[in-house]
């Protein structure tokens, strides 16, 4: 079943930055608290499913993996969506982020042993002076804030394995330290503090 979407998409990781997992390399994706957790949030620009229109649309993707590297799998994921999105929304967001409608998810799918029950909840997002925020419901909430360097210019990374996978614009991804992210899901193995983070824009499509 064919869709499209476009996107941001804003990751938020429990490791020290930059987290392993963005090299792309399976012996250094090893976590350094021996376990790893984290909230992405996509801000869908635009984008149809099986004839639903998902623009506008606030995903969360919430998931913990007990280690020690992210390919050892066994990982616990719950989604998160907006209680503005529609009954036929939530059906095709659910379908698409949890990889049954494959595209990139597939990745995070085949490492994904649980999938907990959909949640629909409040989503509030705000951006101001590079920083995105993020509240989910009494869940947790997401800080994402894009890191400069002495000149006042974001600070990128290219061709990295992540991005190559999420099939990130360019193949770029702005580094975005996620201090302030916190995540208290009760049903997830793991509470936890943000450190690591990003953030890419991506266009999937599924023919």
């Amino acid at each position: 079943m064919a869709w499209t979407i476009t996107a941001e998409f804003v990751e938020s990781c429990s490791c020290n930055m930059l987290c392993p997992c963005w090299y792309g390399e399976q012996d250094l994706m090893i976590m350094d608290q021996g376990w790893c957790a984290s909230p992405w949030l996509i801000r869908i620009e635009s984008g149809t499913s099986n004839g639903v229109d998902l623009g506008g649309c606030n995903v969360v993707i919430a998931s913990y993996f007990p280690g020690p590297t992210l390919f050892d799998g066994e990982g616990t994921a719950r989604i998160y969506l907006d209680a503005s999105t529609s009954s036929e929304q939530r059906g095709e967001l659910e379908a698409i982020f949890t990889a049954a409608r494959g595209g990139p998810m597939e990745v995070l799918g085949s490492l994904v042993s649980e999938w907990l029950p959909m949640q629909v909840t409040n989503i509030d997002v705000t951006e101001a002076n590079g920083t995105i925020t993020a509240q989910v419901g009494e869940f947790g909430s997401i800080k994402s804030t894009r890191m400069v360097n002495e000149a006042g210019d974001t600070v990128t990374l290219h061709n990295a394995g992540f991005a190559l996978v999420w099939n990130f614009d360019g193949k770029t991804a702005d580094m975005a330290p996620s201090t302030g992210t916190r995540w208290h899901d009760p049903d997830l193995p793991q509470q936890w503090d943000g450190r690591s983070g990003a953030v890419g824009h991506f266009t999937w499509n599924v023919p």
